[in-house]
């Protein structure tokens, strides 16, 4: 079953010094410029970001990533995104929304700030020669810098993330250069100022938080939840826009997305961006958008594409990265063990992509782990390899201004996707059929769905 132990390869080890050769070339990465000024990267390191990709076994690297400096012109702003492509050219798809999703979010929290702006001015004018003295600055709970008009509320960001994926895909599906019809991505991104963090999701690339917990310890928080057909409130709106909901033989324990009367494309997610075939059935390019305020026991972030997080659990990511001797490196470290850990758990399935980003909060070296926990990242009872697909491992609730509020309630809970916890081998996100296979379509519907639900 797997590899071979022996007393110097260990399944799933990988060391830091194997990943150190070409550093020179892979730490300078090449800056481009945007909007406002921005500094771009889309490989390499700087201060606080780390970032990796490589390609799988699967063909072309349909993996894309973007780092954005003084994101709008902000020097306190950064912006960060990853994306996950699928079908024939879910690889162009992923790139022309990582080249336009900046500014299509860009654009929209400029056209927010104009109108705070205005917005503030009216309310300066109507509170002109009033004696009311009283504190007319945003509620807390809203506000996420309110001492700075040029800053946003929670509100307004959430409206501008969801513009922009809107108007980025709008726009995917009326470039004639690129087919998206069955093609298309997911996107996971976030935007820091200062110590806001607010996340915008779409589909199963993920956000982890790597924190500290009781004694110290590194614990992870999951910042997103993974679009799945399984999720009942996501079943429920393509079932209600007729598409269909069904395993096939292959992969009985994966539900994916069908179209009403054609056994395609079968896509393993309920949101993305592209996939205009089933864009009428249910499929939606909205995210998902939350916000966490950083506190000092936050170490760092990490955002990957499902390449990474099918090989290895949240926990094991954010020990992985925390164990790396140099941040320029974390990212690679983390590609290393989920390339391992993808020939330990599924040695006849071929290794997906992998990207990943992950975001340092702190200018010192990160935290040692606690004498509690097991400081040996390469020790084969800490890699067990077990996915966490669809668990709710994180707490339902984060602090926003020191108030706790709840933002991830749709993790799939064990009812809702148990079946997709590590009992199949990993599997495409697009599943080709023969059409004359429709016969599944009758034994496993949407109506099965409902059935597995009701269980």
């Amino acid at each position: 079953m797997g590899a071979c132990c022996t007393k110097d390869v260990i399944y799933g080890r990988a060391k830091e010094d194997d990943c150190d050769e070409n550093e020179d070339q892979f730490d300078k990465g090449e800056t481009q410029y945007g909007d406002g000024g921005a500094r771009i990267r889309l490989e390499g390191h700087s201060s606080f970001i780390s970032m990796y990709t490589q390609q799988g076994k699967k063909g072309t690297n349909q993996d894309a990533m973007t780092v954005w400096e003084d994101f709008t012109g902000d020097k306190e702003r950064l912006f960060c995104g990853v994306f996950d492509g699928h079908g024939p050219l879910g690889h162009r798809v992923a790139r022309t929304v990582r080249d336009n999703l900046p500014s299509k979010l860009t654009a929209a929290v400029e056209d927010s700030q104009h109108n705070r702006c205005k917005d503030v001015g009216a309310d300066d004018e109507e509170d002109h020669g009033h004696n009311d003295h009283s504190d007319s600055s945003l509620d807390s709970k809203d506000s996420i810098d309110n001492e700075n008009s040029q800053n946003l509320s929670f509100s307004s960001w959430e409206s501008s993330f969801v513009k922009a994926f809107n108007e980025t895909d709008e726009e995917l599906g009326l470039d004639s250069s690129i087919d998206s019809y069955c093609s298309g991505t997911t996107a996971v991104t976030i935007v820091k100022q200062d110590e806001h963090l607010i996340i915008a999701n779409l589909g199963d690339s993920r956000a982890v938080l790597g924190t500290r917990g009781d004694n110290d310890k590194l614990v992870p928080i999951q910042l997103t939840a993974d679009h799945k057909p399984c999720v009942p409130s996501e079943a429920e709106r393509i079932m209600s826009c007729e598409g269909r909901i069904f395993a096939a033989d292959e992969e009985p324990d994966v539900y994916r997305v069908w179209m009403p009367e054609c056994d395609c494309p079968g896509l393993a997610m309920s949101r993305a961006f592209g996939d205009f075939c089933i864009k009428d059935c249910g499929l939606i390019s909205t995210p998902e958008v939350c916000y966490r305020k950083i506190t000092s026991n936050d170490e760092f972030l990490v955002l990957a594409t499902d390449g990474v997080w099918d090989a290895l659990s949240n926990n094991e990511v954010v020990r992985i990265v925390a164990s790396a001797k140099r941040r320029s490196m974390a990212a690679k470290l983390l590609v290393a063990h989920a390339i391992n850990g993808w020939k330990y758990k599924y040695p006849t399935s071929k290794v997906d992509d992998c990207a990943v980003i992950c975001l340092f909060f702190k200018s010192q070296t990160t935290k040692p782990m606690s004498k509690n926990s097991n400081s040996n990242v390469n020790n084969p009872k800490f890699l067990d390899y077990r996915s966490i697909k669809c668990r709710g491992e994180s707490p339902g609730s984060v602090i926003v201004n020191d108030n706790r509020i709840t933002v991830i309630d749709r993790i799939g809970s064990k009812k809702e996707c148990d079946a997709l916890d590590g009992k199949v081998s990993r599997v495409n996100t697009i599943l080709k059929i023969s059409r004359s296979l429709s016969f599944m379509s009758r034994r496993k519907s949407s109506k099965r769905f409902d059935e597995f639900e009701a269980h």
